[in-house]
């Protein structure tokens, strides 16, 4: 995809009119397979379920995964200022030179399932407003935030594993779910980078101080997103419907990134149909987030450290599920006696 830009967030809602649905030729194409594979019927469970996915959002048959991309968004918060994180907000630009130099976990990752790693530095020396008094961006700033985003799903890539980078977004991500899907501001707050005790509860007052300031607009969840979120989240957001013009699976990572998408989820939640999430995060709003998404993911395994990790180690059951999809064979083939 060429360089995209925008406005104002009202070309984002004309946008959501036109994207292309599931392909169920295709779709059907994988089921008809997978019933003729030498195995009991649904033997494999989620990773026959995950190849007809790939097959129903990619939109042919068979699926293949010739050139997956990891995207890692990174933006500084201004919320950042009220000590909501364990670490500063320099920490944010360190570990995108991190990113770069080849020394974080995703890089590891990366190696390890054969993805493409793209790093997307987001005015860093330009951290958003502090939330709690003011919206976070304005109008167009979101916008060319969710079009910078949109960016990363070039043609070709054939799954995107989506993750961020930024001090301060978990309380971002909390004051997101607060606004999207009520309860309280407990419900949603958890350590992050390892806030504890009167911190943690620090942390918690301040995203339920911001979801009351900005109460009256959050009948909107792009206005939540300008309001209450940060670039990077924006970006992922905007990558996600990217995603699906392009029909791209989506591969979610850890509780930031679920909820930028959760935001297309409010506004309908079959725009977020192309997307898995990967990895249930250690992030306690989490799991309250995927059951309010009705999701399962793909893992658990107690991660929390953001950066698309997860989102890159499921790739590897991606791998497995086309694998077994396109190479095992049929029982005619095999001259296997299949059920009666």
């Amino acid at each position: 995809m060429g360089e995209v830009t925008a406005s104002s967030l009202g070309e984002f809602r004309e946008i959501l009119g036109r994207l292309p649905g599931p392909d169920e030729a295709a779709a059907a194409q994988a089921a008809a397979r997978e019933a003729q594979l030498t195995k009991p019927p649904g033997a494999l469970a989620r990773l026959e379920v995950l190849s007809e996915w790939m097959a129903r959002w990619q939109g042919r048959h068979p699926p293949r995964i010739e050139r997956p991309r990891a995207a890692v968004f990174a933006g500084n918060h201004g919320i950042a200022a009220r000590g909501v994180s364990a670490f500063p907000a320099e920490v944010t630009a360190q570990m995108v030179a991190n990113f770069q130099a080849g020394g974080a976990a995703v890089n590891q990752l990366c190696k390890t399932f054969d993805a493409e790693l793209r790093v997307y530095e987001m005015a860093l020396e330009r951290p958003t407003a502090d939330f709690t008094q003011g919206p976070a961006m304005a109008d167009g700033e979101c916008a060319n935030a969710m079009a910078f985003g949109m960016m990363a799903v070039d043609d070709g890539i054939d799954v995107i594993c989506l993750g961020e980078m930024g001090i301060a977004n978990t309380t971002s991500a909390a004051a997101l779910c607060h606004a999207l899907f009520g309860g309280l501001a407990a419900d949603w707050t958890g350590p992050g980078t390892g806030v504890a005790g009167d911190a943690l509860e620090a942390k918690t007052s301040i995203v339920a101080e911001a979801v009351a300031l900005h109460r009256a607009a959050l009948d909107d969840p792009f206005e939540i997103m300008r309001r209450l979120g940060g670039r990077e989240l924006a970006a992922i957001t905007g990558a996600v419907i990217a995603a699906r013009m392009g029909r791209v699976p989506v591969l979610l990572d850890g509780y930031a990134c679920t909820a930028a998408a959760a935001i297309l989820h409010r506004i309908e939640p079959h725009l977020i149909d192309h997307c898995m999430v990967a990895h249930c995060s250690a992030e306690p709003g989490h799991v309250r987030l995927l059951e309010a998404i009705g999701r399962k993911p793909l893992l658990d395994l107690g991660m929390r450290l953001g950066e698309a990790s997860g989102a890159v180690l499921a790739l590897g059951l991606l791998r497995a599920a086309v694998g077994c999809h396109t190479g095992m064979s049929t029982f005619a083939e095999a001259g296997v006696s299949s059920r009666d």
